[in-house]
């Protein structure tokens, strides 16, 4: 982690009902059970007017007639869940891991805040992942709550955690019984616990919940967050006849796997390379994030730099691959097609009309006239095709031709306009 990135976490709890909150936005929605149509949870709208976890879908109703009431089905949940996941992890971060509407990535505080605005979502930032989860649910939706040694000096977390509701304490692991125990005790937030003896708090919670509480209370914190590991991944291998030693033979196998990579991305773009050496000593494998706009010379290049990096050329390289991850569409547009000549509609046009499609062959794209810059060739042959949106090119005529021309021209005059 370098020294201006931190945890953060991403409060999307309970997931269910922030996916339905998005695609209804501004009205009152419930998410209903699935076996009793029961509602399970509720936004703030419908909590307003009256709706309440555990009631039935018509009794909801009666309460809330503008209520939106649907069934949100775990693997519909999942999915999403998972795109969004490939999303913070192709836009925002390599080292992301959530589950149930939590996503802890390791990001800077600018990036958090874009993210917080992004998916109007409440975020807390800190130096481990309790302490931002903590931040996040009281941080609002839209906004990011910082917790960190530096913010208002090195007592700013223990401060922050003194103010920590009761309800809150479930991220360090109280369960919801023990929760409404502290609050017939009169317990108010962590403060009073903190105040309890290690014995005290394990007669109460529990031994397993109180060891966790206990070595959180001392400063015991999670501050690693995984790799993502992403769930669609472009790779093309390379394996020698003999192991790889020399550089230059590494750039020739990283220029033969470099554009198969690059065809399948058909369109589309991708945040990160990850180039994977096999060695005599085991894998050696290194990661780049990529810049848009993406092309083969500079993906090439990338690969050479991340290779030379694992020093893997020193051992033998048995096995070489090249993966593209965090695959995603491009927000511009292109072309009219990702990867068209592969389309069945491409063929079925040119069955019906040869003559419909063409193609654009640069010429050279940093010319200052248009008839140098392109030409429209021909689908299939690849010959030149004069269109409307041909560029039209001067008729050139060689210089001894021009030149008497020229003296015919003058020749002419004169001998018209003698008597």
């Amino acid at each position: 982690m370098t020294p201006h990135t931190h945890v953060a976490c991403l409060n999307l709890a309970p997931w269910p009902l922030t996916l339905l909150e998005k695609r209804h936005p501004g009205v009152p929605v419930a998410v209903l059970g699935e076996g009793n149509r029961q509602v399970v949870y509720a936004n703030g709208l419908a909590l307003d007017a009256g709706v309440q976890p555990g009631m039935r879908e018509t009794a909801a109703l009666s309460r809330c007639p503008d209520l939106h009431a649907e069934v949100v089905s775990g693997p519909t949940s999942s999915a999403a869940w998972n795109e969004l996941l490939e999303l913070l992890y192709a836009r925002y971060s390599d080292r992301v891991e959530g589950r149930d509407g939590l996503a802890f990535l390791v990001i800077s505080l600018g990036a958090a805040q874009g993210l917080a605005a992004a998916l109007h979502a409440s975020v807390g930032i800190a130096e481990s992942r309790e302490v931002a989860q903590l931040a996040s649910l009281r941080a609002a939706p839209g906004q990011v709550m910082v917790v960190t040694g530096k913010q208002a000096g090195e007592q700013a977390e223990k401060l922050f955690l003194q103010l920590t509701p009761l309800s809150h304490l479930h991220v360090l692991g109280v369960t919801p019984e023990k929760i409404e125990g502290l609050r017939f005790l009169g317990i108010t937030g962590l403060a009073d616990l903190w105040k309890w003896s290690s014995g005290q708090r394990e007669a109460f919670l529990g031994v397993d919940a109180a060891k966790r509480l206990n070595r959180f209370l001392k400063g015991e914190r999670q501050k690693a967050v995984q790799r993502y590991q992403p769930g669609q991944v472009i790779e093309a291998t390379f394996t020698p006849e003999a192991p790889l030693t020399e550089p230059c033979q590494s750039e020739a196998a990283l220029h033969d796997l470099v554009p198969i990579v690059w065809n399948e991305l058909r369109g589309r773009t991708a945040a990160y390379l990850t180039v994977h050496a096999d060695t005599m000593g085991g894998r050696l494998s290194g990661t780049r994030k990529l810049k848009w706009p993406l092309d083969t010379t500079g993906i090439q290049h990338l690969a050479d730099v991340i290779l030379a990096e694992t020093e893997a050329l020193a051992l033998g390289v048995d096995s070489l691959s090249v993966q593209l991850s965090g695959i995603r569409q491009p927000g511009r547009m292109v072309g009219l097609w990702a990867g068209v000549a592969e389309l069945e509609v491409t063929s079925q046009v040119l069955d019906r009309y040869p003559d419909a499609l063409v193609k654009v062959h640069w010429l050279d794209p940093y010319a200052y006239v248009a008839d140098a810059m392109y030409e429209w060739v021909d689908w299939l042959t690849g010959e030149v095709r004069p269109t409307v949106m041909t560029p039209k090119r001067p008729h050139f005529i060689p210089r001894k031709e021009s030149h008497q021309q020229a003296v015919n021209r003058v020749l002419a005059f004169f001998e018209g306009a003698s008597p």
